[in-house]
């Protein structure tokens, strides 16, 4: 099935992507080689996640034209001082057999960062052409402010956690008047959604699962884009056949009256979220 795509900052980013986190090493190889297999062509991965070589492994073998494919990584929150992001972004294009990612991102915003030399390193990766766009994970919403209002960098996608469970509305209100999409991890919260009685209702009436009725909750918002990780050809198949799913008004008001205040990742060094 044809994933539709976003065009922000010169790249073209399919809805739909495969999230690889909690993948590790070489067992992230024949995984990504099975979603690639089923027709996904955005992935997402990031120094953190460990399985760089992996993916690279996969896409080296894929016989995929390099131009079809979007592929994200991510620097993580200890390597955000110019010399050290430099050194990021190479390891990972050497561990990905990439001349190129399509796009870079901040992975998690650090206290201590300075964010306008932060921005201004990853813009010089783009003018390089060692990477396609950049973009952030994981700000709030002062922080974006700065990045975009202040130091106006050229964002192409600002990734958070998003799923029926946690409003990103003040957000997303903020970020489609500049035509920036959100990226949403953790799209069917961490599993949760897959056994929720709400969704799964909702799903009985469209013939489709819960998580494909989270998915397609997601992907029925303008400027939103979804990276669900699955490990099983089984459940890779089943998130595509969210694109199938046509929701209506009264799906919207019941996924609507859903908890919205549900956040499942917040590691220690995360930001204060209500900032």
């Amino acid at each position: 099935m044809e994933i539709e795509t976003i065009d922000t900052q010169g790249i073209c980013i399919p809805r739909l992507g495969f999230g690889t986190f909690r993948m590790p090493g070489t067992g992230c190889q024949p995984v990504v080689e099975s979603a690639l297999a089923l027709g996904y062509r955005h992935i997402d991965t990031a120094t953190m996640y460990e399985n760089e070589d992996a993916v690279g492994a996969a896409l080296a073998g894929a016989g995929i034209a390099r131009g079809a494919l979007h592929i994200t990584t991510k620097a993580w929150h200890d390597s955000l001082q110019p010399d050290a992001l430099r050194r990021s972004l190479d390891v990972s294009l050497k561990r990905l057999r990439l001349d190129y990612v399509d796009l870079f991102m901040v992975h998690w915003p650090s206290p201590d960062m300075d964010l306008p030399a932060v921005l201004e390193t990853m813009q010089k990766l783009k003018d390089e052409g060692r990477t396609r766009a950049i973009g952030v994970c994981n700000f709030t919403l002062p922080m974006l402010k700065t990045a975009l209002d202040e130091v106006r960098a050229p964002l192409a996608c600002v990734q958070v956690e998003y799923h029926p469970f946690l409003s990103q509305a003040g957000l997303l209100g903020y970020l489609r008047p500049k035509h920036i999409p959100l990226v949403a991890y953790a799209p069917l919260a961490q599993g949760r959604a897959a056994s929720d009685p709400v969704l799964a209702r909702v799903g009985e009436k469209h013939g489709a699962s819960a998580a494909q009725i989270a998915l397609a909750w997601l992907l029925d918002q303008d400027g939103v884009i979804a990276i669900p990780k699955a490990q099983h050809k089984e459940s890779q198949q089943s998130n595509l056949g969210a694109l199938k799913v046509r929701l209506d008004d009264e799906d919207r008001r019941a996924i609507a009256g859903l908890p919205k205040d549900l956040r499942y990742v917040s590691p220690p060094f995360a930001p204060k979220w209500d900032a």
